[in-house]
């Protein structure tokens, strides 16, 4: 990879971001001028992702447009945690004989989700298990700096009383720090903080690979540190998840990561908040654990939850509701209708007006998202675009393609809305004879049929337009 951009760098274009590190909106300024080295938490692939992950990964694909659109080369790394305690609880439940029979499956399912959510591909996906080599060095280096050490329990664990600011993402105060506790398990809350694990000693029934401290296998924390070093170098730019990351996961990546180099990890660290179901949190128990194939069982295309994702603000906590589902998808619906109205008008409209209104709209939608990615300021004013009778079809259509590189909300798949099939098309053509000659109970008639065919009619001083009611 060159430094060299392929876009339009443009410094003048000041993206801010909210920075958990320092608590308010920093001024984005890359390492190297033009290129944006980007780390984004993946998934622990032991079930499909639920739609708060989804939720994650899109803020993070509209970061990466963002910065694409401001003219910036962007290397992308996510992991893939294809190795940890809940894929070895599954694992030693359906009794498989090697863990990737299960992390293989899901793995796929991410790849087809995040596809049916426009999500951009990143520059790697790297696995745990690929990385188990990098893994082993970086412990070497922290045993070297004397900052891991040998448990009782032969596993291998980071001293957070030897790292200064151990905690400083989740402003942990230096009087909650437990001098002596371990903590072996992946995931832990605040009440546990405590040396962490970085290699697992071997256990009866769990994978394991051979190291300098004994067969075993890694904690779920070194993964990130090691994975990320290796891509993307010791110090990065940007460092992105959801707020559950921040600790212990993010805290500790910060403490072994610069422990082992003495340099500054990653320069900014941005979380997504929560998605909420019905005003409760998410959980298997109360039922109102959704995945995008639940979506898709309803009837709901998965880009009508991408939008639905950009009308709250990453920072901000979001209630998923069927309703609020319901009302994102007709949104999206419209946005495509016009589309597909735009380009039957271009056929016939070659003029360009609002030609001098289209700086002002690329400025504010541009300015919004800059704004700390403010994707509900940057959806009005594409809808602003939409409703603007001053601008001619072309220039609309022009605008809206521009703005959609950034959301993602594919409206180029509106162009195929316009190939109705025949047998549409000829009930509709049927029907307009009918009213012609004032046969209109008939004509009513026909009208029902088609939307019973799953068109919708819509008439027009230009004559019956038809949409898909699903789109």
């Amino acid at each position: 990879m060159t430094d060299e951009p392929r876009g339009c760098y443009n410094p003048n274009r000041m993206l801010k971001l909210h920075n958990t590190l320092s608590r308010r909106k920093d001024a984005f300024k890359p390492i190297k001028k033009s290129v944006v080295r980007l780390y984004t938490c993946g998934p622990t692939v032991y079930d499909r992702a639920h739609i708060g992950n989804l939720r994650t990964y899109i803020f993070e694909d509209i970061l990466r447009r963002t910065l694409k659109y401001d003219g910036y080369r962007v290397k992308q790394i996510m992991n893939i945690t294809d190795v940890e305690d809940k894929i070895i609880k599954r694992f030693k439940r359906e009794k498989k004989k090697d863990i990737h029979e299960i992390t293989k499956p899901y793995t796929k399912a991410f790849f087809e989700d995040i596809g049916k959510l426009n999500i951009e591909k990143a520059e790697g996906y790297p696995t745990v298990t690929g990385n188990i080599r990098e893994i082993i060095r970086l412990i070497r280096r922290l045993e070297k700096r004397g900052f891991a050490y040998r448990g009782r329990d032969g596993s291998i664990y980071f001293d957070i009383s030897k790292f200064k600011d151990y905690g400083r993402l989740a402003r942990i105060k230096k009087v909650n720090l437990k001098s002596g506790v371990r903590v072996s398990a992946d995931e832990y809350e605040k009440g546990d903080i405590g040396d962490f694990v970085l290699w697992k000693k071997k256990k009866k029934g769990e994978p394991s690979w051979k190291s300098p401290f004994g067969e075993g296998r890694p904690g779920w924390h070194i993964e990130c540190s090691a994975i990320g070093m290796k891509h993307l170098g010791g110090s990065f730019d940007i460092h992105t998840g959801g707020v559950d990351n921040i600790f212990p996961h993010h805290d500790n990546e910060i403490a072994q990561s610069e422990g082992a180099t003495g340099e500054k990890f990653v320069n900014y660290w941005v979380h997504g908040e929560h998605l909420i179901v019905d005003g409760r949190k998410m959980s298997k128990s109360l039922k109102n654990f959704y995945t995008l194939e639940d979506l898709e069982d309803k009837g709901f295309n998965p880009i009508s939850f991408r939008y639905l994702m950009l009308t709250a603000h990453y920072r901000s906590k979001l209630n998923f509701t069927w309703r609020a589902m319901e009302s994102a998808s007709r949104a999206l619906n419209n946005i495509y209708r016009e589309m597909a109205y735009i380009n039957i008008i271009m056929k016939g409209d070659k003029e360009k007006r609002g030609v001098r209104k289209t700086a002002g709209y690329e400025k504010s939608f541009m300015e919004a998202l800059n704004d700390d990615l403010n994707t509900p300021k940057a959806l009005s004013v594409m809808w602003s675009v939409v409703r603007d009778k001053g601008l001619s079809a072309g220039i609309k259509k022009e605008l809206l393609m521009k703005f959609d590189k950034v959301l993602g909300l594919n409206l180029k798949v509106a162009e195929s809305f316009l190939n109705i099939p025949e047998k549409i098309d000829q009930l509709v053509h049927h029907r307009e004879n009918l009213r012609s000659h004032k046969q209109f109970i008939q004509a009513d008639a026909l009208r029902k049929r088609v939307e019973d065919l799953g068109y919708t009619i819509e008439d027009t001083e230009k004559g019956p337009f038809v949409w898909p009611k699903r789109m």
